[in-house]
């Protein structure tokens, strides 16, 4: 959202200074702006219409009983009328809005220009989802409100058909007259957006993310410096995809646990993070903290075995706890039907607790359910370790 605001602020500052730039991003935009400054291409005259309307507008923000954006503006059209700017001064102006309604007629797309029409398309679609989201959830927090990506999406869509524009131009042709804001300056109209731009500065959040998550950090000014050197939509797209590489990489490589028993805490958890933990003898509690996809399929095997090899008695039975695993795919399947082979031939039984019935009803369609009994799946981690000391009686105190 910074990057954005960025963007909007400069694509503005040229009407603030009273000339017009062809905006090709950010940084190249500010060379610009100052090769522009410096060919003597400013009208101070709008500069100070414009830096007095965006003064105006900043300095009667924070009293919410005024409008100070609405005040400034009329003021700003008043001075530029009495005075004549326009033509006294070169203040450029709105001018005269047509009049008459728009003419019926099929939007007809050449198909040279099919392709242009396809990727403008996609990018305002990602530009607008990631806007509307932002903010959504952002005015969802401050009024505590929930808020449905979906419905917010649907909404944008209805508010940007043609039907809303047919009623802004009845109602500013029927209600305002056209010649209302004939001398309206853009340089104040600059300044508004200018106002706008600088309240999406989300500098707060930055900080109180770099204390909770340093790599969505990182990714915001990514994504901000992207924007700021490339554009938005080039920039925009560099973090979505680093935030997807960084999500695959989370899958890839997740977090796994051996468990056992803590005393004084109920249920079982991870050895590393309770070193004193109890085990039971001959069992493994292994846990698999991410969905098993061919991404993560061979490192789940080895991990599997390295749990077994490092265990500090002999291993009769390992029980995959896998209520984190809310899928899997062909390929860890047929890891998993590998890796019950591999146990079998040591002489380890290979059983599950914990598992989601949609997950099940994938290992029914792969064949492995049956393979591997339904009796071999328990509903919970404490019934497994249960059916383990019933078959195996073994030194162990819950």
């Amino acid at each position: 959202m910074n990057g954005i605001a960025l963007t909007v602020l400069i694509s503005q500052l040229p009407k603030l200074f009273g000339f017009s730039i062809d905006g090709v991003g950010p940084v190249r935009d500010l060379m610009l702006i100052a090769k522009g400054i410096l060919g003597e291409q400013v009208n101070w005259t709008s500069f100070a219409v414009g830096a007095s309307t965006l003064a105006a507008i900043l300095l009667l923000k924070p009293y919410k009983r005024i409008l100070g954006l609405l005040l400034a503006v009329v003021g700003a059209t008043i001075v530029v009328d009495i005075l004549n700017l326009n033509a006294n001064a070169g203040v450029k102006v709105l001018g005269p809005l047509p009049q008459g309604l728009p003419s019926f007629a099929l939007p007809i797309i050449n198909f040279a220009h099919l392709g242009e029409v396809v990727i403008g398309g996609c990018a305002v679609a990602m530009v607008a989802f990631a806007d509307t989201s932002v903010l959504s959830r952002t005015y969802a927090a401050k009024t505590r409100t929930p808020v449905d990506p979906n419905q917010e999406m649907i909404g944008l869509g209805a508010a940007n058909t043609q039907l809303t524009g047919v009623v802004g131009a009845v109602a500013v042709l029927l209600v305002c007259a056209p010649n209302l804001l004939k001398d309206l300056p853009s340089s104040a109209l600059g300044a508004v957006v200018i106002a706008a731009a600088i309240g999406l500065f989300e500098f707060a959040d930055l900080r109180r993310v770099f204390r909770m998550q340093r790599w969505e950090f990182w990714l915001s000014i990514v994504c901000f410096v992207g924007v700021a050197v490339f554009g938005v939509i080039p920039g925009i797209g560099i973090a979505i995809g680093i935030a997807v590489i960084e999500f695959l990489w989370d899958g890839w490589r997740p977090h796994y646990a051996v468990l056992g028993r803590v005393d004084g805490v109920r249920g079982f958890h991870d050895i590393k993070r309770y070193p004193g933990a109890r085990r039971v003898p001959g069992l493994v509690l292994f846990r698999w903290d991410a969905p098993l996809f061919f991404a993560n399929a061979e490192l789940f095997h080895q991990r599997v075995l390295e749990a077994v090899a490092q265990s500090p008695t002999r291993v009769r039975r390992i029980i995959v706890t896998a209520e984190p695993v809310t899928s899997i795919d062909v390929t860890s399947a047929d890891m998993l039907a590998e890796l019950e082979h591999t146990l079998t031939e040591s002489g380890i039984e290979l059983r599950f607790a914990e598992m989601k019935d949609p997950v099940k009803d994938k290992l029914r369609r792969f064949e492995l359910f049956e393979r591997f009994g339904a009796a071999n799946f328990y509903p919970t981690i404490g019934s497994a370790v249960d059916g383990y000391l019933e078959e195996y009686p073994v030194d162990w105190k819950p």
